[in-house]
């Protein structure tokens, strides 16, 4: 994590000091406190970013600004990870529903002859779910995919895969059945566009709907290893809400 520059705190003035060097040192106090107190707001905004982490996530069709909750810390937790992996640069969004949501997140989606296979992928674990009254399906919110609650009754979570809403009222019947764990604060107006591209049979997009880039915002950029991990092991995780 990234170093923070601290106040220097001035001792008190000596009581036989003349007048004038006294008003000296009373403006020094002022600006130790001024410093002190940037330093305070400069420690509660990386607190604040550290528990709500934002990203901006750009796509062939714009770029979005997505910002995580704290009360999912386990999958808050892990896409930070995976974004300082740059797990999702490439991947495209392969499942796009109009009306309803678009998805993302399968490393198969990387390689075009891998299109069978797309939905299954992921970095090869599960995330327990994690399900908080106050996080609704609505427009713009972020949750996970997962199995279906036959091969997974405890609602795992997917280790990469995830949804965007498109339409709050036909995604509120997944409330309390998947983990939604972000959202999206700035350009909704993207999953609009990438929602309206044509699709076939099996909600794929004729084109390419990419991810290009997802990017940590707020705090400086965190060192990432030079070789990210493999990422297109198969999981037992679907791309179906």
């Amino acid at each position: 994590m990234k170093n923070i520059v601290f106040g220097i705190i001035i001792s008190g003035v000596v009581a036989a000091l003349s007048f004038t060097v006294g008003s000296c040192s009373c403006g020094r106090g002022e600006k130790t406190q001024e410093l002190d107190d940037s330093t305070k707001l400069a420690l509660e905004m990386e607190k604040r970013m550290k528990a709500q982490p934002e990203f901006e996530m750009v796509t062939s069709h714009g770029t979005m600004k997505i910002r995580l909750y704290d009360k999912t810390p386990q999958h808050r937790d892990n896409f930070v990870k995976l974004v300082e992996e740059k797990f999702y640069d490439g991947l495209r969004f392969h499942r796009v529903i109009d009306g309803f949501m678009i998805q993302g997140g399968d490393p198969y989606t990387k390689d075009t002859s891998l299109v069978a296979k797309w939905g299954t992928g992921g970095p090869g674990y599960t995330v327990p779910a994690e399900f908080v009254s106050e996080y609704h399906h609505k427009k713009g919110a972020i949750a996970a995919a997962r199995l279906g609650d036959m091969a997974n009754p405890r609602r795992a979570s997917s280790g990469s895969q995830f949804y965007i809403v498109q339409n709050e009222r036909t995604c509120a019947q997944l409330d309390g059945g998947y983990t939604v764990y972000g959202e999206v604060f700035d350009g909704l107006e993207v999953i609009d566009r990438i929602a309206a591209v044509p699709t076939d049979r099996r909600d794929c997009p004729y084109e390419d709907v990419m991810i290009i880039s997802v990017r940590q915002i707020g705090l400086p950029e965190a060192e990432v290893a030079d070789e990210p991990a493999d990422s297109t092991q198969a999981t037992d995780t679907t791309s179906r809400p």
